[in-house]
């Protein structure tokens, strides 16, 4: 291994993940070299970063000493855009991931304060969240582009809730739960309820806020720019329900 020429080295590297090279780095001081140079990590970077950068809401702090260290920090979700929109890469792949804010979604009657409050919680990644008041026909929506997210790439995208302590009315049905790309479509059901009761929910990383993620459903991202739709509804029971605290939809790539 020693007798490769670096650049030879570090151009095999780039095929490789960012997860193989960091790994390839206990194998000796000669390899550990190669795998921490600009040509290697600049291929895990999204073809259009630069544009990434520009669209930060808060610019990096300081400038990035190499192409490993501008990884690194997007690797934390950062506001890009308007603010309602946080944008990293994934560690282990290097694909893009998206979270879109509640003020990003399609809330039905979301702009009535008789039946949708936002405001600050706690956990939020954002300034504010939707917290559902009370209602019948709950129908949340979303749409992104796929040129915005990484081609060739296996994408899951989920749902950030809170149930608040008042909650009611949730559960009595279950939700229909879809993820659409042109003409193919993931669906499924899911009963809203807090704990493990729900096959298709699960506890987010904020477990100490009891946020949850419900899983809307997978798509894949081919060569070409079409619309993902996104939807969580339960319109065919006509009790009232509320109590419901969204925080916005995840996008990221499956694990494999």
């Amino acid at each position: 291994m020693e007798l490769l020429p670096e650049d030879c080295f570090a151009h095999i590297l780039s095929f490789t993940s960012p997860q193989d090279v960091c790994r390839s780095f206990q194998t000796s001081s000669i390899v550990r070299s190669m795998a921490d140079s600009d040509s290697v990590w600049e291929k895990f970077l999204p073809l259009y970063y630069h544009g990434i950068i520009s669209r930060l809401v808060v610019p990096l702090s300081l400038p990035c000493s190499s192409k490993k260290d501008l990884f690194v920090r997007l690797c934390k979700p950062q506001l890009v855009d308007d603010g309602n929109k946080m944008l990293s890469i994934d560690k282990t792949s290097g694909k893009i991931c998206y979270l879109l804010s509640a003020r990003k979604l399609s809330i039905a009657w979301g702009s009535s304060p008789l039946y949708w409050s936002w405001k600050p919680v706690q956990g939020s990644r954002f300034a504010e969240a939707a917290e559902l008041r009370t209602i019948c026909w709950l129908e949340i929506t979303c749409s992104i582009s796929s040129g915005m997210l990484s081609p060739e790439t296996i994408y899951e995208a989920y749902l950030e809730v809170k149930i608040a302590d008042r909650a009611y009315g949730l559960d009595s049905l279950p939700s229909e739960v879809w993820v659409e790309v042109g003409n193919r479509k993931s669906k499924g059901t899911v009963y809203i309820r807090k704990g493990k009761a729900s096959c298709h929910c699960q506890s987010s990383e904020h477990d100490e806020d009891e946020w949850l993620e419900i899983e809307l459903g997978s798509f894949y991202t081919n060569s070409d720019d079409e619309e993902v739709r996104m939807c969580l509804k339960e319109i065919k029971g006509v009790h009232l329900k509320g109590g419901l605290i969204v925080d916005g939809i995840e996008i990221r790539p499956k694990l494999l």
